[in-house]
């Protein structure tokens, strides 16, 4: 009997392990906040039904490998989904949708080669892969180990165990976590298709009409225009204590310098459609003024017949040009925004090294931008969209503002470059990080500043705004979507945009507007629509 009793040992901690695993695989969360032990510990009334509906088919019924094999393979879908909902919450503060984020996959491995290296990131890629199929393999076996119970012991137990999870489920002890989860998945991936569909009748529907006989935004005829997107640039860089006295103090040197050259700026919040990453989709609400928060709807916007405002411009006479310093490769979304020319990586003519994922510091990009389109004689006035990367992760190292009149081919930067932490040992400190995004936030503001001081008669009109608020464990806000928008140009221009009332200076306050990002294209055209010589005669005393 001594000896039976120790015979059971090993197959009762085997039983336990089994049983461990499936437990921990339904109780693991799937967003960062959850990883508390309140949340975890509530019983898993799947676990039950798993191990009964095991223990009571026979062992050599042919529907026993068939039911091992349903449920490794939802064990495995919820333990993938879970995993891929963690990644996205803690970057972009939102679920996976497999309807239309598998596109991120690739981005995040070029954000991984651009910031660890090829040989780095295929070493993560290789490991996890081989960490998905060995919890597959641990799933079969455990899904095995509960088949092999004897049917006669274990239905009791599994009965008992069915009415104890039935009442911790009434008394809030129990959880359907992973069940409600992949039938959450599987309804957003079909009310995705939704999604896509409706952006097509909003996109037919244009709120912005060419009026006949001339072109639109004639308040800015014959002057420059420049919408300059500061990555990661979100209202937490003025409301979290980590950054705000920095980024005031940067805002501070913007605003002296458009006071040195003759000009105002007025500034507010907008509200993007998105948090920590995917900048493309906030470029698309203001571009296309419709709200792209998803990769579906941005594949929709472009398939649709929606005008953006790079095309309303190039059509009103306007020399278009987009600088892309983070395009690295093919881009054929590109042709859908109406750009007359496109700055991409390789176009902007940088030689030195790249700082990690950030392919160029942004004073070089505004530098190429000026010695390539600025600097071209007999040009027509330019309508640019500009996108600032210096602020974007891994944050490291920190660009540091050179002489603009030797800055070259980039080289110069070379120094830079190499200088500070690799990527791997700064993350390993997340207080670290939480720095090192403030310090590119003051560059990239310090660098507009220089770039304004730089621009000469007729001054151009720019607007400075963020593209999305960082992750959270930087931002410090999982709610707010908010990033600041500067309009800089001279007081005839700006008068144009009085009845918005954004508020005078370059750091907005508490109360300043806030609009969605998806407003701006009307609100730009209309308040620019009317040529400013005609508002100067309203002006007039009749």
């Amino acid at each position: 009997m001594h000896a039976k009793r120790q015979s059971e040992r090993p197959r009762l901690l085997v039983i336990a392990a089994a049983c461990a695993l499936v437990f921990a695989i339904l109780a693991m969360p799937s967003r960062p906040q959850d990883a508390n032990l309140a949340h975890m510990a509530r019983f898993p009334v799947e676990l039950a039904l798993i191990a009964g509906l095991l223990a009571v088919l026979p062992r050599n019924h042919r529907a026993l490998s068939a039911l091992r094999g349903v449920f490794t393979a939802l064990l495995g879908i919820a333990l993938l989904v879970k995993c891929a909902d963690l990644g996205l919450h803690a970057s972009l503060n939102r679920p996976f949708n497999f309807a239309y984020d598998l596109p991120l996959l690739h981005a995040g491995w070029m954000l991984a080669t651009g910031t660890s290296g090829a040989l780095a990131a295929s070493l993560y890629l290789a490991a996890g892969v081989l960490a998905l199929a060995g919890a597959v393999a641990a799933i079969w076996w455990a899904t095995g180990v509960l088949a092999r119970l004897s049917a006669r012991r274990t239905v009791p137990t599994v009965a008992i165990l069915l009415i104890f999870a039935g009442a911790l489920v009434l008394t809030d002890r129990a959880s359907t976590a992973s069940s409600e989860l992949l039938a959450t998945h599987v309804s957003a991936a079909r009310s995705a298709q939704a999604q896509i569909a409706s952006l097509e009748v909003e996109a037919r529907s244009d709120d912005v009409a060419v009026p006949a006989g001339r072109p639109l935004m004639q308040g800015l005829a014959g002057r420059d225009v420049f919408l300059v997107f500061i990555e990661s640039y979100g209202r937490s860089t003025l409301e979290n204590p980590l950054y705000a006295t920095s980024t005031k103090s940067a805002l501070g040197e913007l605003e002296r310098a458009a006071e040195r050259t003759g000009l105002e700026i007025r500034s507010a919040y907008m509200t993007a459609p998105m948090v920590g990453g995917q900048s493309w989709l906030a470029h698309a609400s203001i571009l296309s003024g419709l709200w792209i928060d998803s990769q579906g709807r941005y594949r929709a916007l472009l398939a649709s017949s929606r005008r953006s405002l790079m095309a309303l411009a190039s059509d009103a006479g306007w020399h278009s040009v987009a600088v892309m310093p983070a395009i690295t490769m093919a881009w054929p979304e590109g042709s859908y925004f109406g750009y007359d020319r496109i700055l991409a990586k390789d176009d902007l003519g940088y030689r030195g090294l790249p700082f990690n994922w950030v392919t160029m510091p942004d004073q070089y990009t505004l530098s190429a931008f000026e010695r390539l389109v600025l600097d071209e004689p007999d040009r027509k006035p330019v309508f640019a969209e500009i996108a600032l990367i210096s602020s974007h992760a891994p944050w490291t190292p920190i660009p540091e503002l050179v002489d603009w009149d030797v800055i070259g081919d980039g080289t110069i930067f070379n120094p830079q470059a190499l200088a500070g932490d690799s990527p791997e040992t700064l993350w390993r400190d997340h207080d670290r990080v939480r720095a090192q995004f403030g310090l590119s936030i003051d560059y990239s503001l310090r660098t507009v500043a220089s770039f304004v001081e730089r621009q000469g008669r007729p001054a151009p009109l720019i607007v400075v705004l963020g593209d999305h608020q960082p992750a959270v464990f930087v931002s410090g806000n999982e709610q707010n979507r908010d990033v600041p928008v500067h309009f800089i140009g001279d007081s005839a221009t700006l008068d144009s945009i009085e009845g918005w009332s954004f508020e005078s200076g370059a750091v907005p306050g508490p109360d300043a507007p806030v609009w969605r990002m998806d407003e701006f294209r009307k609100r730009f055209v209309d308040a620019f629509d009317t040529p400013m010589w005609e508002e100067m005669d309203s002006d007039e005393p009749a």
